[in-house]
């Protein structure tokens, strides 16, 4: 695995981290976030949309990360991108 490290939390404390990587050769955007609360994870579980069946499957996690990452994000979607480029 490649991980290109991209950021981390700007408001970080001791025992919090959400983390923002790329996987440039899978092409993969990686998130390590927060859990959401039960009542969140079942909102999200409920969402029925075309092809996709409810629920959360086992090989799947919803995460939280803060809005102030958005940057960060971006600058992960450019990579992931461009991963070609720097091959």
């Amino acid at each position: 695995m490649s991980l290109l490290f991209i950021g981390i939390d700007p408001n970080t404390g001791d025992h919090e981290s959400p983390t923002v990587w790329v996987d440039q050769g899978k092409k993969e955007i990686l998130f390590q976030g927060w859990k959401p609360d039960a009542e969140t994870e079942a909102e999200c579980a409920a969402f029925e949309v075309p092809g996709h069946a409810k629920g959360i499957p086992d090989h799947e996690a919803v995460i939280r990360i803060p809005a102030r990452m958005v940057p960060m994000i971006r600058e992960a979607c450019d990579a992931v991108e461009h991963t070609d480029d720097v091959h």
